[in-house]
């Protein structure tokens, strides 16, 4: 079950994230074949064959542990919860649109985002670069509060192991997945 903290957000209070670029650097970049942990107990490529969305996030909140200080007033760090829920409501209009992998990733450990999956029912594995390896390697924007890395939110449609398509920023977080789905209705 969730908490009405976590869930229930009003997008107007939250300051907006702005383009800073990182969306154009990525856009067109060749995926390396590295296996990340996924929450299904696979290790999962990204640069497999295919069609994959990766909804990039900064952390799902856990109902009754606080989230770090200054959370809200960071532009796009708010909405985790919804945007993964939202991602669950659509992922079989995803698929019948042609998409044959998603996942969420995240920086946070696999046992956290293992109770996510539980407790959200997500029909589809969230991915950990907790060392911050893919990142790195395709050049994704975080941000950090205290010693915690976050990656910041952003939608990336990988196709053949190349980004064919990047959303950034991504705002307000419970759009994503329908912004995806209308962007593959034009004939993308």
């Amino acid at each position: 079950m969730t908490d009405d903290s976590l869930t229930k957000v009003d997008w107007d209070m939250l300051p907006r994230p702005e383009d800073d670029g990182a969306g154009k650097r990525v856009e067109g970049f060749a995926v390396p074949s590295m296996p990340l942990p996924a929450t299904d107990d696979t290790n999962i490529d990204l640069s497999a064959p295919g069609r994959t969305v990766v909804f990039v996030y900064p952390m799902t909140g856990t109902p009754g542990a606080a989230l770090p200080e200054g959370w809200d007033g960071i532009p796009g760090a708010r909405g985790c919860t919804p945007q993964v829920c939202a991602i669950r409501d659509l992922h079989d209009d995803m698929a019948k649109a042609g998409i044959g992998r998603v996942f969420g990733l995240s920086t946070q450990t696999i046992e956290d985002q293992k109770d996510a999956v539980e407790r959200l029912h997500l029909p589809y594995p969230l991915l950990s670069d907790h060392g911050l390896m893919f990142a790195d390697a395709v050049g994704l924007p975080r941000f950090t509060i205290g010693d915690a890395t976050y990656l910041k939110r952003m939608t990336m449609v990988i196709e053949d192991s190349f980004v064919k398509k990047v959303f950034y920023p991504v705002f307000p977080p419970d759009r994503a997945a329908r912004d995806v789905l209308d962007w593959l209705s034009t004939g993308a």
